[in-house]
């Protein structure tokens, strides 16, 4: 929703994904929340800490959020939650309502479908979304790597 917890610890995770694979100079990767309550402010402090504490830097992050534009940039617009997705869906333009998917589609661990919002919860919540989004990060980049073999491969 604000683009302060899991949206910047998901970017960071693939982003790294990519950079492993070889990738980074082929695929932007980019987050925005639904809503505007934070534009322009780093993720939330316990966030970074825990991001860092895997070796991921967020710090240099800052909350937008998102545009009608993000729907033609990007091939994939991935939600955290269904309240978000239901959100993605009415702001994107009605050629581009397809692209709306959760992120934890392309997640091996079967059982969640929605990536809990740690925010008012404790410093285990912020662990649960690494342990998801690096989850779902293999996934996708499975994905991402074929459309990338494909000939018709030209965006992001």
């Amino acid at each position: 929703m604000g683009n302060i917890c899991r949206s910047p610890i998901a970017e960071a995770v693939f982003r790294r994904r990519l950079e492993e694979e070889g990738l980074a100079d082929r695929v932007t990767v980019d987050s925005a929340g639904t809503h505007g309550y934070h534009i322009g402010a780093q993720p939330d402090l316990r966030a970074q800490a825990a991001a860092g504490r895997r070796h991921y830097d967020i710090s240099g992050l800052r909350a937008r959020r998102v545009t009608p534009e993000d729907f033609d940039a990007f091939d994939y617009v991935l939600a955290m939650d269904q309240e978000n997705l239901a959100h993605l869906r009415d702001l994107s333009p009605p050629s581009q309502r397809h692209k709306p998917r959760l992120f934890l589609e392309f997640a091996s661990n079967a059982h969640l479908r929605e990536v809990p919002d740690p925010y008012y919860g404790a410093e285990e919540g912020f662990e649960l979304v690494l342990d998801l989004a690096e989850d779902a990060a293999r996934g996708l980049l499975l994905e991402v790597r074929q459309r990338l073999a494909s000939p018709r491969s030209k965006r992001r």
